[in-house]
């Protein structure tokens, strides 16, 4: 086995990104909710998975990110741990999950390692999240930062839209960014800022960072898998590309079935069990015996 097929095939670690971001070798990182999208993550080969908050709007129906619950968040990244291997699977501390304290958020990044087997959180944002970010990681987590639009306080930053516009708002995130590599975080998203701008930045940074809508200036990328496999409908994010019509997909499978359901063409005779001539002789005397009459004297594992 050469040493790329045993790179392939290794966990990958908070000392594996590092490497990789040496070697300027793209992360490729993805969000998966449950078991069935965190074993298509597998297979494909990526090297990071989150779970995201942004369940909450592409699993749970929620309106933004903001809802979402700690309990929530365990129990989809239980899903997502049993079916992974070789990536990093991280989660994301939801909102009101770490703000309030350092303790706070170092007992919840601890659920997420102890009951999910997370491998690493992420909280969003600089200023006290730093500070927040090296409790957690000098309690010995692993963190990821996360700067530019921040979804969980995106009404703060005058809603949904690209940060770093202006030179005064770039300065907060390259502020922002540095405090968070400071306080120990093993890597940083960039989400929604102009390449120029997340360039100038990540540069000066020695950990690996990830882009969201930030252009090919960061040493990986992430996309939601919802987004990506065209999942989700509705307008999507200037930086969403769909590399897929899962969708389309499954309505046409839907719809088919619906049709054969009504046309009476499903199932068929290759989606029917068979039983003995013998045996059904038995049920329909039993049947007529009054099996189903509550007086009857056999229980139903008389039929068996």
């Amino acid at each position: 086995m050469s040493a790329g097929e045993r790179d392939a095939k290794a966990k990958v670690t908070t000392a594996r990104l590092i490497e990789m971001k040496a070697a300027g070798e793209p992360i490729v990182m993805v969000t998966a909710y449950d078991y069935p999208t965190a074993q298509i993550a597998e297979e494909a080969g990526v090297d990071i998975v989150l779970v995201g908050d942004s369940a909450a709007n592409c699993v749970l129906g929620y309106e933004s990110t903001v809802p979402i619950e700690m309990d929530e968040m365990l129990m989809l990244a239980r899903a997502v741990r049993r079916g992974l291997d070789r990536p990093m699977l991280i989660g994301d501390l939801p909102f009101g999950s770490y703000e309030a304290s350092n303790e706070l958020a170092v007992a919840n990044a601890q659920r997420m390692v102890k009951e999910a087997g997370c491998d690493a959180v992420k909280l969003e944002g600089g200023g006290q999240s730093a500070e927040r970010a090296a409790a957690i990681a000098n309690s010995g987590i692993p963190v990821m930062g996360h700067v530019g639009l921040t979804p969980q306080t995106a009404t703060a930053l005058g809603g949904m839209k690209a940060q770093g516009k202006t030179a005064e708002q770039a300065v907060r995130v390259a502020v922002d960014a540095a405090a968070l590599e400071k306080a120990g975080c093993f890597s940083i998203v960039f989400e929604a800022i102009p390449e120029a701008v997340a360039e100038l930045i990540a540069h000066r940074l020695t950990v690996p960072t990830i882009g969201i809508g930030a252009g090919n200036a960061t040493d990986g990328q992430v996309l939601v898998m919802h987004d990506l496999a065209g999942l989700n409908t509705g307008p999507m994010a200037k930086f969403v590309k769909r590399f897929a019509d899962a969708r389309g997909e499954i309505l046409s499978g839907v719809e088919k079935y619906a049709a054969e359901v009504r046309s009476g063409s499903f199932p068929a005779a290759e989606h029917v069990y068979s039983v003995e001539p013998r045996e059904l002789e038995g049920l329909r005397h039993r049947l007529e015996e009054g099996a189903l009459d509550s007086s009857y004297s056999s229980d139903w594992d008389s039929l068996g």
